[in-house]
């Protein structure tokens, strides 16, 4: 299948991937650059041959969403995490030991943003990565909810955002430890799960690259498009009932909850409890057909992937796709760019006495090719379709 075929391109470059020769890879994380998840997918992508870049904060961030936070001073006031960078250190530092590693003591945006304008350019000789790996989290991050709130997303997004192709990664093991801590086999005699995650981690990048390479693409995922990855708990400290889920195509609503602020009338305080809404599960883009993350995981021992895309335009909704017609209700206060005459907002016509505006029909009054397609995972290909036709829908 042709690039133009899958990602709307209207022409494309000979293939820059090279799987034998390996690609260009930034890993990082909320929870730290020490901890054993983060080592263990770094020992995992390297084994597939690639050149990689581990850049993450020097203490947990979790929580964090996006949130950009540079460091306020130059060294550390206080340990980082499981004090593996003392106080007093600088802010950002390499380790000794591998070069290919680093801290920086911010969020995960920064932590990204530092990697892509500091450490890149300064210290390799590179100009971008072809991939960039967030996790594998400590703790699922399932739903559009989570998707905002969690700073190994956070992390994806920025990279997205950035023109980079990103791949978040959640696991169902909750309990940060180091990496120093990392079992060469369990009680159980099974492999650390922080191991497992990590070769499933890898081989779903792996996955992907492969098939880009055999596809002749000249880059993993489209501009604007990333993956979230959910891994259920790994049994392996205990035993091998869920060591080996298999990945499950998904999409972020289904099942997927938000947080409510839960009141305790003996300590006065709140604290965050689930609530399932419709509000955060209405298939409004992409294929409806496939099941929420959250439900996947909630089935047992399976793993969920799915495929999000950084523009949270509505659908255009009225003929031009299937969709209620919701800039409508705006008219006429809202006007179209290219409207006869623009008035101002506080002159405008919002109840219909102040004054005349002269605007373009709205979009339904346009002309398409394909008045039920649906905008969604094929929003970049409809996109490009409408700009060639001159279509303003």
């Amino acid at each position: 299948m042709r690039f133009s075929e899958v990602y709307g391109a209207v022409a494309v470059a000979a293939s820059a991937f090279s799987v034998a020769n390996g690609l260009d890879i930034l890993i990082s994380n909320d929870d730290g650059f020490g901890t054993a998840n983060i080592r263990e997918l770094y020992k995992a992508v390297k084994a597939y041959g690639h050149n990689v870049y581990l850049v993450a904060s020097v203490t947990n961030q979790s929580g964090q969403g996006g949130t950009a936070i540079y460091a306020q001073d130059r060294n550390l006031v206080s340990d980082g995490e499981f004090g593996i960078v003392k106080k007093g250190a600088p802010s950002i530092g390499m380790d000794p030991m591998d070069s290919h590693i680093w801290y920086y003591n911010g969020t995960p945006s920064t932590c990204v943003q530092v990697a892509l304008d500091y450490i890149l350019p300064r210290y390799t000789n590179l100009t971008t990565f072809d991939l960039m790996l967030s996790g594998p989290n400590y703790g699922l991050n399932l739903g559009p909810f989570l998707y905002t709130l969690a700073g190994t997303l956070g992390a994806i997004y920025t990279a997205v955002e950035r023109g980079i192709p990103a791949i978040g990664i959640s696991g169902g093991y909750s309990v940060q430890t180091p990496y120093y801590e990392v079992n060469t086999t369990t009680a159980a005699g099974l492999k650390d799960p922080a191991t497992i995650m990590a070769e499933l981690s890898a081989n779903l990048a792996q996955q992907l690259i492969t098939n880009a390479q055999k596809k002749g693409l000249s880059r993993l995922l489209p501009l604007g498009y990333g993956l979230n990855v959910n891994i259920p708990l790994i049994s392996s400290f205990t035993d091998s009932s869920c060591i080996d889920p298999p990945f499950i195509q998904t999409r972020l609503t289904g099942s997927a909850v938000v947080d409510r602020a839960a009141y305790n009338e003996t300590t006065g305080l709140f604290s965050y409890a689930s609530l399932v809404t419709d509000g955060v599960n209405t298939c409004i883009n992409g294929n409806c057909s496939l099941p929420g993350e959250t439900a996947i995981l909630n089935a047992g021992c399976q793993s969920a992937v799915s495929v999000f895309t950084v523009d949270y335009d509505a659908p255009i909704g009225g003929s031009c796709s299937v969709g209620p017609n919701v800039r409508s209700l705006l008219e006429p206060l809202v006007q179209y760019a290219n409207s006869t005459s623009l008035v101002g907002g506080l002159n405008g016509t919002a109840m219909g006495t102040n004054g005349t505006v002269t605007a373009t029909p709205s979009p339904s009054a346009f002309p398409v090719s394909s008045p039920g397609l649906r905008v969604g995972a094929s929003a970049g290909l409809l996109g490009l379709g409408l700009v060639m036709a001159g279509l303003m829908c």
